[in-house]
Parts: structure tokens; sequence; C-alpha cells
């Protein structure tokens, strides 16, 4: 393909070409008084009509062209203009003179920036889960340690999510306003503290361990909102449920790690030991973290300008203007918003029963012992990692070919379902371990679609302006049904001697939240 040649001027003046990948001047960067920018570019080459973008001297701009097409693209963010200039073979580049010395070329990146950021966010989303995983196979010998019964077992379990439930809001409000690169940091060192002070917890007293667990869920339950502020500010919308299945992918995988590796290292290490561990993991993240990602891929100053267009041009199809938050009696009486948080209700109450009581289900109903224990609940979560890729890239190829965003979330979110609640159902005919297992592995690795389902709807189709605080929103309240179903099933074991009946409730809710979903979600935009 000939080059696509973009040019800029300023009062006409002329310059000579130079390659970079982006740049941020102000009017004062320019070196010239207060005037006019006026960037240009010519796409006659390609059969286009080319596009202008004029930008004042005092912070002021607007766009004429289209930022799919080959000219160059002013931004206003922070009181700065972003220019990322570009052409259809990203050469031929003539900005002024002026323009031309404050612009520093940015070193070549061996592989896409949003790569990193996708891998760190899986990274910390893999540590999220393995640090709450440890305590679900600490808790088998503390229990044996201190006396504790099976719904007072549920209780430890469960105050995890009493903190959980009040962040989820307040950690997508904080997200959306101040960016995903701070508040995820500030979260998982907060959650590292409180994974080292567990094990000295629970050496003091009952209370000081439910404090310092409702802490450290106090400190996870920002992780999901602010991943679904972050993850859609640096991917195009064609490529997000792909992200969200790579990152939910790492937090699956912590469940792995955590469940294979705590027997292991405990048994070397101690049980304060195998706190401390994880934990340091987490600090380690952070440093990383802080020094390779922006919570905005305009900020990075190593991204390619051709990435930074792609990302910038996939934006254009959920940017939605709006300065009014929605309230609640607003976003609840919408149907299409019920059917959403209905959603996340029973995929929580499903999802913290398996996590919080495989363990002590094989060890209970099949008499293993604790290491068998974490390799038969390692499993499914391993399967379920991958799936969650697969439902992602299925989606958006979906989504790609040509299906309607509200019909790929419906089949995504129903398979999510209706597998895990035939599943459970299906338990109760399982005679070994193995076959148990295999159950599970399906249950959990078919959940894992709903990530493309009603996950991804909240996140960039029906509210994407406020991803983070609704995500929160409707995760908090789901959370509630997840403390309920963490006690309930320690109750129901210890009334009842089985785990069966609250997996049969469990099922029945799946498949009624399916009816419910498929008839009233929507992927159209309701609120703006």
């Amino acid at each position: 393909m000939a080059s696509v040649r973009s040019f800029m001027s300023v009062k006409a003046a002329a310059a000579s070409p130079v390659k970079y990948r982006s740049a941020r001047v102000g009017a004062a960067g320019l070196g010239a008084p207060a005037g006019s920018l006026r960037a240009c570019s010519s796409s006659r080459a390609l059969g286009g009509d080319g596009g202008c973008a004029s930008a004042s001297s005092s912070g002021r701009s607007a766009v004429d062209g289209v930022l799919a097409g080959d000219g160059p693209l002013g931004i206003r963010r922070r009181g700065r203009e972003v220019l990322a200039l570009c052409s259809a073979s990203f050469d031929g580049v003539r900005p002024v003179a002026a323009v031309a010395g404050a612009v520093q070329p940015a070193a070549a990146s061996a592989f896409p920036e949003r790569a990193k950021v996708v891998g760190l966010v899986a990274a910390i989303m893999l540590l999220c889960n393995a640090d709450r995983v440890v305590m679900s196979v600490a808790v088998v010998p503390m229990a044996a340690q201190y006396g504790w019964s099976s719904s007072f077992v549920g209780i430890v379990q469960s105050s995890f999510l009493w903190g959980y439930v009040f962040s989820s809001m307040v950690g997508g409000a904080l997200a959306d306003k101040y960016g995903g690169k701070k508040v995820m940091a500030g979260a998982a060192a907060l959650w590292s503290l409180a994974t080292i002070l567990t094990p000295w917890a629970a050496s003091r007293s009952t209370i000081m361990l439910l404090a310092v667990r409702a802490l450290f869920g106090l400190a996870e339950g920002v992780a999901f909102p602010t991943m679904s502020t972050f993850l859609p500010k640096w991917f195009p919308i064609h490529e997000r449920a792909t992200a969200v299945g790579i990152s939910m992918g790492g937090f699956h995988l912590g469940n792995v790690i955590s469940f294979l590796s705590t027997p292991i290292i405990m048994s070397h290490i101690g049980l304060a030991g195998t706190f401390v561990f994880f934990a340091s993991l987490g600090y380690l993240w952070i440093f990383v973290w802080m020094l390779n990602v922006e919570s905005d891929p305009i900020d990075s100053r190593t991204i390619s300008k051709s990435e930074l267009q792609l990302i910038l041009a996939g934006r254009t199809g959920s940017k939605v203007q709006g300065s009014k938050y929605p309230s609640l009696r607003e976003l609840f009486s919408r149907i299409e918003f019920l059917a959403i948080t209905v959603a996340n209700v029973v995929n929580n109450w499903g999802y913290f029963v398996l996590l919080s009581w495989m363990p002590v289900y094989f060890k209970t109903v099949y008499n293993v012992n604790l290491k068998q224990a974490a390799w038969f609940s390692a499993i499914p979560w391993a399967v379920m990692a991958m799936s969650g890729y697969v439902a992602g890239a299925s989606a958006d190829f979906l989504i790609k070919s040509g299906f309607s965003i509200g019909l790929v979330r419906k089949i995504m979110q129903s398979i999510g379902f209706m597998g895990p609640g035939v599943s459970l159902l299906c338990l109760r005919f399982a005679q070994t371990p193995s076959v148990a297992a295999v159950l599970m592995t399906i249950a959990l690795s078919l959940s894992s679609f709903c990530q493309a389902g009603y996950f991804c709807n909240i996140q960039q189709d029906v509210a994407p302006k406020y991803a983070g605080s609704l995500h929160g929103l409707t995760n908090g309240i789901g959370t509630v049904a997840a403390i309920v179903s963490t006690i309930g099933t320690g109750y129901f074991v210890q009334w009842l001697g089985s785990f069966q009946a609250f997996l049969t409730l469990t099922a029945a809710l799946y498949f009624s939240a399916t009816i419910f979903y498929d008839v009233y979600a929507t992927g159209d935009l309701i609120f703006d």
C-alpha cells in the first residue's frame, strides 16, 4: 500500500518529516504565539476524503475528521493536547518545526503495550484469588487445631465477604474517578497485609480473625470493579471479551496454584509461612505494576502510535456523553439492569459455595486427605481458566461476525448457568471422587462463560461510562448472596449431614436466573 502523507501547518508554516510514536504537547510547547493549530490529512490514494482536526493554544480542541481514517487525532486530557498523528502506513508524518523539536521518538516495542497490560492484570487477579484460596485450604487444619464446628467454619469463610460487600461500590467509584493504576496497587497492598496477619489473628481470638478476614475482603472487593474500569480504556470493543477472558483466566488459575501449592508449602514452612509467602508475591507485583503501567494508554510513554490509534478508534463504539450518574431509582426501574443484577447474584451464590467448600466437600464425602482434596479441587479451576478465554474469544468472534451483542450475551450466559446447574444435580450420582471432580470440572468450566455474558454486559454494553461503579453495585449485591450461600452451606451440612440439598437449591437458582436473563437482558446502551 502506498504511503499516505499526513501534514500539519501552523499559520501556514512548513516542516520536515519525522517518525515518532505519540506526542503530548501543550500550547506553550509549540513555541508559537496564541493562535490555532490545524491538522489535516489527505487519503485520496486510498479513496478517502481525508480529515482535519484543529486545536487552539488556549487548550480547546475540535475534531473534524474520523478516527478510523488516517488523519491526525487531537485529544484533550487534563489540560494537555495529545496528538496521535498517523497515516495509513504510519509514515510520512510532517509536523511543524516547533512541534518536531518537542517530539521525542519512542523506542520500538517487542509486543503490543496492551499485551503487557493484560498480563499484569491477569497476574494480580491470580494473586487476588490465590490469597483467598490459601484460607480455604488452611481452614481444615485450623478447624482441627482450634476445634471449630462446620457452622463456624462457614462463618470464618464468609467473613471475607463482610468487607467485600462494602468496598465493591466504593472501589468502582474510586477507579472511575482516579484511574485503575493507583487504586489496584493500594488494594493489593492492603489485602497482602491482611494475608500476613491472618494466622496471627487466628491464634489470638476468633473476633480478631473475623476482623482481619473482613479487612482482607474490604481490600479485595476493589479488584473486580477496578478491572472493569481499567480494561475498556486499554482495549477496543472487539477485543474486550478476550481481555476479560485472559484476566479471569489468571483469576481462576490462582485457584489451581493455591490449591496445589498451599499443602506443599505448609508442610515445609508451616501455616504462618504459607500466608507470608503469598503476601510477598503481592508486594513484588505492586513494584512491577507501578513502574510499567498507566491508567490510560494516552498517558503511556511506550505505546506505539498505531496501537494508540487502534485503541482510541475502538473507544468510539462505547464512548458516551453525560455528566449525571443515574440514581438507584433509575437503575432499578430498568428491567435490563435487574437482569444483570440477578445474574450477578446467582453467579456469586454458586461460585462461593464451590470456592469455599470444595476441599471440605471432598474430604467429608469421599474421605480423602488434604493433599488429595486439593488436587481434586484444583482440576476444575484449571479447566475454568482455559474455558474463560475460549468464552471471551468466542463472544468476540460472534460479534465481529455480525451477531447482535444482546444475542451473544444471552448465549454465553445460558451456557454459563445451565451447564453448572445440570452438573450439580448429577453430583448426587457420583460414587467416587474422580467422577465428582469431572462433574465439578464441567460445572466450573461452563460457568466461566458468564464472563462473556452478564460480566461484559455491564462493563461495555448498557453503561460503559459507569462500568466500575455499576459493576461494584451489582457485585456488592451479589456478595450478600455469597455470604448467605457460604454460611448456609455450613448449616445445611451440620443439620442434614449432606451437601446435596444445598447443591440442588443452587442448581434451581441457576435455571431460574437463566430464564430471567434471556427474557430481559439487552446489549443496547441504556445509561449515558
